[in-house]
């Protein structure tokens, strides 16, 4: 009987030892499996450089994140994306310093296209592309031909007041979106459109939906009466996902 006990506890000690390296086998199967899976689609793939010209994955908002203190990448990203820009000098001082003065003259804003910082342009670029063209040709079958804005840079406090935390706009770390200009000459604006419930409402709110996940603040009409004409966009290192 333990010659018996014996050889049972050695086929069972084979067959758990059989187990772990099937185990292990399986296991480096996927990691390769996912390994390969990831090179082929780098929008999801948390280790691959972010390039514009891939659609949005998984991995996207947290590549936008960390560009917000690094210019030199942000840079970066916008040289590896093919997408024009010039790096102004820095200009002002105190709380109103902006040691990044990006301008992307590729995007359509009127009535010019102002300098921002990088992280502010990279996520103009992917909403633009990915947000507010598929939002026009879906609801009026046009594409956007301008947008128009009500500014970047503004040395001031947080509305103007004269005391209290300064505002994103102080260092051009933000943008207000006033209105949508289509090819056919059709105009979509925050403050007429907003409240209505054709397809202009619709549209305003499909792009302001779609910036959320781009920048780390969206505020709009809903969020206080100081937004009923604009959208305001802006990549503050203090936030992320504040979408109103």
């Amino acid at each position: 009987m333990p010659d018996r006990r014996s050889a049972i506890a050695r086929h069972i000690g084979r067959l758990r030892g059989d187990l772990r390296v099937l185990a292990l086998l399986i296991l480096a199967g996927l990691v390769l499996a996912a390994r390969g899976w990831l090179a082929d689609h780098p929008h999801h793939n948390p280790w691959a450089p972010l390039d514009l010209n891939d659609p949005q994955g998984w991995a996207t908002q947290a590549k936008l994140r960390s560009l917000r203190e690094d210019i030199g990448e942000c840079r970066a990203v916008l040289e590896r994306s093919g997408v024009a820009f010039r790096a102004l000098d820095a200009r002002g001082e105190g709380a109103c310093h902006r040691p990044d003065r990006t301008l992307i003259g590729s995007l359509p804003l009127a009535p010019r296209v102002p300098p921002t910082t990088c992280p502010v342009g990279v996520g103009l670029e992917l909403w633009l592309r990915d947000v507010v063209q598929p939002a026009a040709r879906s609801h009026f079958g046009a594409e956007v031909d301008r947008v128009e804005h009500l500014g970047a840079y503004s040395c001031r406090r947080l509305y103007g007041r004269a005391e209290g935390r300064w505002s994103e706009h102080a260092t051009g770390n933000a943008i207000d979106i006033g209105a949508f200009v289509l090819t056919d000459g059709r105009r979509i604006a925050v403050l007429d459109d907003w409240s209505g419930e054709g397809d202009e409402a619709r549209f305003l709110r499909d792009v302001r939906d779609g910036a959320c996940p781009l920048f780390a603040t969206v505020l709009s009409p809903e969020y206080n009466a100081a937004h009923a004409d604009h959208f305001h966009f802006d990549q503050s290192g203090r936030y992320t996902g504040l979408c109103r």
